[in-house]
């Protein structure tokens, strides 16, 4: 009998066909609707292989009912819906997807940074409602982005991409992040700082950090008052690192002038949160890495992966580097 290999959503039929060839292999088929949390479990229990999303939370329930579970590989470069020390206790392998989707999650930031920033998004809604009327000087005037100060808290492979791109518009780079990278100092010019140094000198405060139990709530109604009026916000990260209760009042208040969100606390956001009822918030859903090229390349990643334990071989992205010692 074949191993059998469940997807938790429907991918391209191209992009699977060479699994088909090994392995019996199911997805979930609805496009627009998560795999029920019953049926994820009753999967869990019958796969060798599971291929996730960002959404299904991989935990102790989970891992422990996939009682034939040899690998979990999940489509981001990011688990932290994934409980990597139950799955390391189960012998599961976690895999994820790192390096392929840097450049265009770093292009997204950028772009979510310039629209918030130049008003991009309230411009095209003002133009559609009919109400542009006549040229003014200040009509929808915005921030300058160049030779402004850039902040970026999570100085990652994503960080670092960000920060090239800030190169060119000739922007003062800042960053904060566990440990120095010597390397992007030397390249890019940018210079390691305090967070607290970081949140009260820059124009844009780029968040970038994994979520952690250290970065939940890193940033607080107090971190919004000590950053500069017209500070713009910009979190392409993890929505829970963000109090949005806090950011709302932030925006309201006048603490700050904008924010550009590409994450939320809860996802997908209701229609009707308070963060989509402001002008100066530009909110798109969580599209960092959401290009042709690169989610092709993320599930071709995965399906490596796959390929590579249920074959007895290494996989090419392991988290959990203890897994099989």
């Amino acid at each position: 009998m074949k191993p059998y290999v469940f997807i938790t959503r429907k991918l391209p039929d191209e992009a699977v066909e060479k699994l088909r060839a090994k392995y019996d292999v199911k997805m979930w088929e609805k496009e627009d609707v998560g795999v029920p949390r019953s049926i994820l479990l009753e999967e869990a229990g019958r796969a060798d292989a599971l291929l996730t999303m960002l959404s299904d939370q991989i935990d102790e329930e989970l891992l422990s009912a996939g009682t034939r579970l040899k690998v979990v590989t999940n489509l981001a470069v990011g688990y932290d819906n994934v409980d990597v020390e139950a799955a390391t206790k189960h012998g599961i392998a976690i895999c994820n997807t790192p390096d392929v989707l840097t450049a265009a999650t770093a292009d997204l930031t950028f772009a979510l940074l310039m629209a918030t920033a130049r008003r991009i998004v309230e411009g095209a809604e003002f133009i559609k409602a009919g109400q542009w009327k006549s040229w003014s000087p200040l009509l929808l005037a915005g921030h300058d982005i160049h030779h402004k100060t850039i902040g970026i808290v999570g100085m990652g492979g994503i960080g670092s991409a960000v920060a090239k791109r800030a190169t060119g518009f000739e922007m003062e780079i800042l960053y904060h992040n566990r440990s120095r990278k010597n390397d992007v100092e030397m390249e890019l010019g940018a210079t390691y700082c305090s967070f607290e140094q970081l949140i009260e000198r820059s124009d844009f405060v780029v968040c970038l950090t994994p979520l952690t139990e250290e970065t939940k709530n890193l940033f607080t109604r107090d971190v919004f008052r000590r950053m500069k009026k017209t500070a713009i916000f910009i979190n392409a990260s993890r929505g829970p690192v963000v109090n949005e209760e806090d950011l709302y009042a932030a925006l309201v208040d006048g603490d700050i002038a904008a924010a550009g969100l590409d994450v939320f606390a809860k996802e997908p956001i209701d229609q009707t949160h308070p963060l989509l009822g402001l002008s100066n918030v530009v909110a798109i859903p969580h599209i960092g890495s959401a290009t042709v090229e690169t989610r092709l390349n993320m599930i071709q990643l995965c399906l490596d992966n796959i390929d590579a334990i249920l074959s007895g071989k290494e996989p090419k992205t392991l988290v959990n580097k203890e897994w099989n010692k």
